[in-house]
């Protein structure tokens, strides 16, 4: 079938579950798009917002602090927010980190210095009786490595061994600085290799049709057009370019005209994100935008399926629409006051 960029973008948002709430738990809404990005701690709580019917924030930090929810290093070399299962994602994603450890400044220094095998022992040994802050970690791994510097060591454990972000961070409305511990201590889940294929599957049910490219772009891990092709059973569209997208078989594929609502979402949203191109849900001119404007300080607007504005929350929890790359039309502009009447209810919810 060959797919137009609507199809595309429509087929996107229904599989992000962006066309329509959908009646999902947390756990299963989390595993169904592979984690959120939680970089910083708003965004998952907005994409949760955006996407189920019913959601109040503080089923998340309560699964937090029962270990049904992990903070972890992954995709891309950045934190997502995951169920424990897929904690085993850090085994797949780990040449992300392992490049990140062989090119930034300070791990490189670290790497080149310590016997890997002697270091991951240590990280142990100095998690072995609790959590540790990160300047608890970089103090104990000192004390075993004095010719090293203590940042460069921190910085390696975090690339190095798989370690959650443990409660309070992340938690509703909660502060606290970054506190470790191993993925497997935490969660009591072993980090086992993930079935690769399955994982394909996962991905093209929540982000495809997709390509080998697309796959690299969410995950950061290279060489994704051979694991395609260890995985059986893929159907094959065609975008308007003709190049070939790969889609797991009986997958819905949405149509053009199908009304997108307003969605206020957070940066860095797995929408915006996990495909090479971004185009999905945007044009050149909105990047441009987002890049020189709203990259790091603002969150995102969609009207119609696409990028067409900033947006951040006040202090008092209201929605500051910050700029808008288009006019809205009279729909949209009711759809974006529900959509902050969403969000004004979110922020307004107390901690636990």
């Amino acid at each position: 079938m060959r797919l137009t960029r609507g199809h595309l973008n429509r087929t996107l948002l229904l599989r992000q579950h962006l066309l329509e709430r959908v009646a999902a738990t947390v756990p299963d809404e989390v595993e169904h798009l592979i984690g959120l990005q939680a970089q910083d701690n708003l965004p998952p709580y907005l994409g949760l917002a955006a996407r189920l019917a019913r959601f109040d924030p503080r089923e998340v930090s309560s699964r937090l602090r029962e270990r049904r929810l992990t903070r972890f290093l992954t995709m891309r070399g950045t934190i997502h927010l995951l169920t424990p299962a897929d904690a085993a994602l850090r085994r797949f994603t780990q040449p992300c980190q392992d490049r990140e450890a062989r090119t930034a400044a300070q791990p490189r220094a670290a790497l080149q210095a310590v016997d890997p095998v002697g270091f991951l022992a240590a990280v142990d040994a100095a998690l072995a009786e609790g959590p540790l802050s990160m300047n608890a970690l970089r103090d104990r791994l000192a004390a075993g490595f004095p010719d090293v510097p203590a940042n460069a060591l921190a910085q390696l454990a975090r690339l190095k061994a798989p370690l959650v972000q443990v409660p309070p961070r992340g938690c509703w409305k909660a502060s606290g600085q970054v506190i470790y511990q191993r993925a497997d201590t935490w969660t009591g889940e072993p980090l086992t290799e993930p079935d690769v294929p399955t994982l394909v599957r996962r991905y093209l049910a929540a982000f495809g049709p997709a390509t080998p490219a697309d796959f690299t772009a969410w995950s950061g891990v290279q060489g994704a057009a051979a694991l395609f092709a260890q995985t059986e059973g893929l159907v094959e569209h065609a975008d308007e370019a003709g190049r070939v997208l790969y889609d797991v078989p009986g997958a819905p594929i949405a149509e053009p005209d199908v009304p997108a609502p307003v969605r206020l979402l957070g940066k860095y949203d797995n929408v915006f994100l996990n495909h090479a191109g971004r185009d999905r849900v945007t044009d050149p001119a909105a990047r441009q935008n987002w890049a020189q404007f709203g990259a790091a300080t603002a969150h995102l607007v969609f009207a119609d399926g696409w990028l067409v504005g900033f947006w951040r929350p006040t202090s008092s929890g209201e929605v500051e629409v910050i700029e808008l790359l288009r006019e809205l039309t009279p729909r949209e502009s009711a759809e974006l006051e529900a959509e902050k009447a969403v969000v004004r209810e979110l922020m307004m919810t107390p901690p636990d």
